[in-house]
């Protein structure tokens, strides 16, 4: 790892632990995952006042962030779009980046610590595996030649049928190998689902071999999403990027200042959820 990608990891990283709040959500094109982000200048102003050490999001909303004066969150910029997220099945199933000439000039023209794509594996879709790894092939050359940290994030998608379409799986058996592939591909961070029993996360984090951030997925209730956040950073998570689970709830900041105080200060779920109830 250059020097240089170095320094924009320290940005993300605190001691090591890095909490991300995922604003990324129109890439899916899916209205569902814009509830709560109608107005996104306003949720935004409230996620920079309540200081998670990360905001991502996609180009055309990162103005957002990195106009506003003073101390502020650092940049995740998202790279791709696609349609898996969509709850209809798609004859045919795309994830491609916005520029694949120049996969990391908009994330360096807007001051980014990291990029971010995802790595797709759906049952019977092996074109987007494809297009996924392509992908990261293209934002690996180009990292590196610009010292830009690329988060992958290795997802294990649903069978068509079984919950909303290609809702993801926390199954470890199927997380760990693409969690490693996703690795010798060149990833410095990974955004990995939790595992179905969070005492086996650990295994998602030996086979990432790198800060290995939780990724969040629909909203869940407060006490609950504390309580398995406290338990997968106790099995070797760096901290986690959460959306829906953040900016979905009544008291966004209140959700923030719990789980920093989680990833950061190791408090348990019990204790991070009376730092929420102080606020609500």
């Amino acid at each position: 790892m250059s020097a240089t990608q170095k320094v924009r990891l320290n940005r993300l990283f605190r001691q090591g632990k890095c909490l991300d709040v995922a604003i990324d959500h129109g890439i899916a094109n899916e209205p569902d995952f814009l509830s709560g982000l109608e107005n996104i200048a306003e949720v935004m102003a409230q996620l920079i006042a309540a200081r998670p050490d990360a905001i991502q999001v996609n180009y055309g909303q990162a103005d957002l962030l990195q106009q506003h004066q003073g101390d502020k969150p650092a940049l995740v910029m998202r790279t791709d779009v696609g349609n898996a997220y969509n709850q209809t099945r798609h004859r045919e199933m795309w994830a491609v980046l916005h520029n694949p000439e120049e996969p990391v000039l908009a994330a360096l023209q807007m001051d980014a610590a990291a990029v971010v794509a995802n790595l797709y594996l759906i049952p019977d879709e092996p074109t987007i595996l494809r297009m996924c790894i392509e992908n990261i092939c293209r934002l690996r050359h180009a990292c590196e030649r610009y010292g830009m940290p690329l988060m992958v994030e290795p997802l294990v998608m649903a069978p068509a049928g079984q919950g909303p379409a290609y809702g993801s799986l926390g199954d470890v058996e199927k997380m760990v190998p693409l969690v490693r592939l996703a690795r010798e591909l060149g990833a410095d961070i990974i955004k990995a689902d939790p595992t179905d029993n969070p005492a086996k996360f650990h295994r998602v984090v030996e086979a990432a071999r790198c800060p290995t951030l939780v990724r969040g997925g629909g909203k869940g209730e407060i006490g609950a999403v504390l309580a398995k956040s406290a338990a997968l950073m106790a099995q070797g998570a760096a901290g986690m990027v959460y959306g829906r689970n953040v900016y979905q709830h009544e008291n966004p900041a209140q959700v923030v200042n719990a789980l920093m105080a989680i990833i950061h200060q190791g408090v348990s779920g019990e204790e991070a959820l009376a730092i929420y109830q102080q606020g609500a």
